[in-house]
């Protein structure tokens, strides 16, 4: 099983043709994604071909998403555009009915987020980022930049604002596998929360074990463990990013920033332990620490 991707699904990408759009729509089709096209109205009737392994899969560009879907049937897009264009295209794939939109896009606007952010609640659209690394089925789908070659499949199931502690700890736990990896992005703004992530998990059967990784800013990991408290029966363990940082600065990601005790990475800790988490120091003994709770 898997979270919001599996080998059926049928992706597009949205800027495929720009320089980081074709370099990641290589890696996820060598990792055995189904890409059934790009979306490029400047190019629209042209086609990418891309080696993967000793064959070549040539990818047809579209001029709309609407027409992708339309000849492909897709239900996810992954979009690699500029920030500047980023709503419009989020936009496009909303009003063309793909249920599921990855935005790898960082800075894109706060203002701009929260538009595309309420139209797609309003359509019953799933969207995960913006200023994301996408998700991974280990196996079965890669949507995004998550390096498919550090971990396999598994009982694990990890959900985490940092893309860099994404990678991280899928390496550390890279013997044991995952059944899906999902980095929801740092931003103010985001479509895909913890919450959701700990609810899909929750009623994944091949996932028994969650691993949670936070970051100081907000309250996401607060509402994540009262969350846990009521609804989550699978052990969790989390890892909060942060500690040492000072007052008042961002910190990498835009929604990254501690306000008095607002957002700090020890209320965060707090908050999850009280819910039952086990918190790790580090993310090596978060790694530790879900072993242990996989083994019993």
């Amino acid at each position: 099983m898997a979270i919001f991707l599996n080998e059926t699904s049928k992706v597009i990408v949205q800027g495929m043709t720009g320089t980081e759009g074709q370099k990641h729509t290589a890696r996820m089709l060598a990792s055995g994604t189904n890409i059934v096209g790009g979306v490029n109205p400047r190019k629209a009737g042209t086609s990418v071909d891309f080696a993967v392994g000793d064959r070549t899969a040539s990818i047809m560009v579209f001029g709309t998403v609407a027409d992708a879907v339309a000849q492909t049937g897709a239900d996810v897009s992954v979009i690699f555009v500029p920030p500047a264009f980023t709503k419009a295209a989020v936009i496009e794939a909303i009003d063309a009915g793909v249920p599921l939109v990855v935005i790898i896009t960082e800075g894109v606007p706060v203002a701009d987020t929260a538009e595309f952010y309420n139209y797609a609640a309003s359509k019953g659209v799933r969207l995960i980022g913006p200023n994301c690394p996408g998700l991974i089925s280990p196996g079965r789908a890669n949507v995004g930049i998550i390096p498919a070659n550090i971990a396999g499949a598994g009982p694990i199931g990890l959900v985490s604002k940092s893309g860099t502690l994404t990678y991280q700890m899928m390496y550390e736990l890279r013997d044991l596998g995952f059944s899906s990896a999902i980095g929801i992005g740092g931003d103010p703004i985001i479509g895909t929360t913890h919450i959701d992530a700990l609810a899909a998990f929750e009623a994944d059967p091949e996932t028994k074990v969650i691993v949670l990784i936070g970051e100081i800013g907000g309250d996401a990991e607060e509402r994540a463990a009262a969350y846990i408290a009521e609804h989550v029966t699978k052990p969790v363990v989390g890892y909060v990013a942060g500690f040492t940082a000072p007052e008042g600065k961002t910190m990498g990601h835009a929604g990254a920033i501690v306000s008095g005790s607002s957002g700090t990475a020890q209320a965060k800790k707090e908050a999850l332990e009280a819910a039952g988490v086990k918190v790790g120091k580090t993310p090596s003994e978060t790694a530790t620490l879900a072993r242990e709770l996989l083994r019993a």
